[in-house]
């Protein structure tokens, strides 16, 4: 029986609107019941990850854990205190961020406090964000960087409604980067992520089951896209969605016939768990 199963959240474990479908609350009742520990893992801060469980139950998720800002925090659920905390080198950020500024990029920079710093949003992106819970939106000529103050950094993305062209950004933009210093993946068929180098969705899984003494052939990672892919590989079980991008798919163990919109989980405990525990 599989132990913890750590899931990203934007177009895997909810669905449209950034709303959680309902058969994936029944499934986290179920989860609950067999003893299973539901992780939500996500490149987003602990608030706004926070902000989309909202409506669930708490007594769902009580004593489990939240993975952020790709890997680089661990909290646990209901304490905003992080037990593992990784920032950025500001001087990385602050390259990425005038050049963005200068192109007028449409980007996100990450705060430790769980700010989202959003600007030259598109209308798409704008729409996109709007049911984000600490997201900040900022005029053309203002300046992020003054707006963060001396907080710590994150993580900077940038997005584009071609996915191609914004892979190819981020490629160009990796050869001047101090690999010592960042890491790029991407996301959701939009964004280009610079993180801290080292920082991933599968260390920040490692890193929590270490913490809780659980061995990593017994954890799922499941995901739709490239940022999943290193929580992917680390588990036990790598689950893509059926809506998973299809880079990601030679590297899953399992793929559901479930997409993110419909509610994947029950499908997946049905899958890995046949004869568990079921709500009525």
């Amino acid at each position: 029986m599989y132990r913890l199963i750590a899931s990203d959240m934007d177009e895997t474990f909810l669905g449209a609107g950034h709303a959680v479908p309902a058969a994936n609350i029944a499934a986290l009742e179920r989860m609950r019941a067999l003893g299973i520990l539901f992780v939500p893992s996500s490149g987003r801060p602990y608030p706004s990850i926070m902000g989309s469980l909202s409506g669930i139950d708490p007594a769902l998720l009580r004593g489990s854990y939240v993975i952020s800002y790709n890997g680089g925090f661990i909290n646990r659920y209901g304490d905003p205190e992080p037990l593992l905390r990784t920032t950025m080198d500001r001087e990385t950020v602050a390259w990425l961020y005038r050049y963005a500024a200068r192109h007028r990029i449409c980007l996100h920079l990450y705060t430790a406090s769980g700010r989202i710093l959003a600007q030259f949003l598109n209308d798409a992106e704008r729409a996109y964000v709007s049911g984000l819970q600490g997201v900040e939106l900022l005029p053309d000529d203002a300046c992020a960087l003054t707006a963060a103050g001396d907080e710590d950094l994150c993580k900077i993305i940038f997005m584009d409604p071609d996915f191609a062209a914004v892979k190819r950004l981020g490629e160009s933009l990796r050869a001047q980067l101090d690999p010592a210093a960042a890491d790029i993946t991407y996301s959701s068929g939009r964004y280009a992520e610079f993180v801290p180098h080292g920082v991933d969705k599968g260390t920040g899984l490692a890193h929590l089951a270490g913490l809780l003494g659980i061995d990593m052939a017994d954890t799922v990672g499941v995901g739709d896209s490239a940022n999943d892919l290193a929580m992917i590989r680390a588990a036990g079980l790598g689950v893509g969605v059926a809506n998973a991008s299809r880079d990601i798919l030679p590297f899953c163990d399992l793929v559901l016939d479930t997409s993110a919109n419909d509610g994947a989980f029950g499908e997946l405990l049905d899958r890995i768990a046949p004869d568990g525990a079921r709500t009525r």
